[in-house]
């Protein structure tokens, strides 16, 4: 019997998050193994007068172009997939991991090379979402394999998901209505600064965090996340205009299935000028360098959601922990004021609890991990 809460979440997904309506076409983007959620998606949509589609994700077909295929093949860029893009109203990607390590032994260069083909499809997605002709939402099916990523069972897991969405909530979606409104402090404050400075302690053996981030108003715009784009939310982010400095990453940087520990990257003048790591350094690398905008930083966020605190190798949630702050490498998002093109977007995720700071325009609004003002999210 399917789980009752995935009813919920395709209902809040369809309804608040997409906010589909009659006659839109609504492209849902999910493995095989996400039927039930796909099933309940389908009949959210049509309910609210939609028209969905099902594109099949497969990380078997996959790992067999990666193996396989040409550098020509490697580089094609389906017409089906551009004329998608062209055409749908809503798309509605539900990840579903079967083992989130399937990439873990390709080559990086290889992959690298398929994902900087996308630069082009993505940059038109983002740009129609920006211009409000595209609205969009990914969210998690859970799955065994990334249950084990987070070191719990499929059902703490589940719980863990669910919970995050505030689907044990009587009325998720006024739940997330009024985080919308504690964000939209943070957004209106920010909205009025000039620059950022991120500070976070040396600790085991690396120099710590101190970056400075141009987020110059008349440029740079502050987006409020609750839960349209990705569900379960919770940060403010905007599009940087430039950055200086260093960070030492808390967390391990997670992407596409690999975990790259101990990542350190120096900023001049809004690029990666120096890139390390302990685990997985030549993967980083090859990322960094798989295209002309992959180096610089295209959104820089601070998490804002104080249910999810640990650490579950999934950046879904991982990039929302309250008392974090992320930064993202690669394409950036039109609306926020950057418009960095890559077929790469890495968001990785630094803690700010155990002494770290955020200021904007000299004045710290953010210390130890929390907001310094009662009315905006907390704990």
């Amino acid at each position: 019997m399917p789980d009752p809460r995935l009813n919920q979440l395709a209902d809040v997904i369809v309804r608040y998050s997409t906010r589909v309506k009659p006659g839109d076409l609504v492209n849902i983007h999910a493995e095989a193994i996400a039927m039930p959620l796909i099933e309940a998606v389908w009949v959210a949509v049509i309910r609210a007068g939609g028209h969905p589609f099902w594109t099949p994700r497969s990380e078997a077909l996959q790992e067999l172009s990666l193996a396989h295929a040409t550098e020509e093949q490697l580089r094609f860029v389906s017409p089906i997939d551009v004329h998608k893009t062209e055409s749908i109203d809503v798309h509605i990607g539900l990840w579903a991991d079967i083992n989130t390590k399937f990439l873990g032994k390709v080559d990086p260069a290889r992959s690298a090379m398929m994902q900087s083909a996308r630069k082009t499809t993505m940059k038109r997605f983002l740009q129609r979402a920006a211009d409000g002709a595209l609205r969009w939402c990914g969210t998690l099916y859970p799955t065994h394999g990334a249950a084990q990523d987070a070191e719990m069972s499929l059902r703490e897991y589940e719980n863990f998901v669910f919970n995050a969405g505030l689907l044990h909530l009587p009325d998720p979606v006024a739940a997330w209505q009024a985080i919308h409104e504690r964000q939209q402090r943070v957004c209106d404050y920010l909205r009025t600064k000039r620059v950022l400075r991120f500070r976070a302690p040396a600790a085991e053996g690396h120099d710590g965090t101190d970056l400075t981030v141009d987020v110059n108003p008349d440029r740079s715009r502050w987006v409020n996340c609750a839960g349209h784009e990705n569900f379960p939310d919770g940060e403010v982010f905007t599009g940087p205009q430039g950055v200086d400095g260093h960070v030492n990453y808390t967390f391990p940087a997670v992407y596409q299935g690999r975990e790259v520990e101990g990542v350190r990257l120096v900023f001049k003048a809004g690029r990666v000028v120096d890139a390390s790591a302990r685990k997985n350094e030549e993967f980083l690398i090859k990322m960094l360098d798989q295209d002309a905008g992959a180096r610089t930083l295209g959104e820089i966020a601070i998490g804002t959601n104080y249910g999810i605190t640990d650490f579950s190798r999934n950046t879904l949630f991982d990039e929302k922990i309250g008392g974090t702050f992320h930064a993202a490498v690669g394409a950036g998002y039109p609306e926020s004021g950057n418009s960095n093109e890559s077929g790469l977007h890495w968001d990785m995720v630094c803690d700010l609890r155990r002494g770290g700071t955020i200021e904007a325009d000299g004045e710290v609004f953010h210390r130890d991990g929390a907001f310094t003002r009662a009315e905006w999210p907390g704990r």
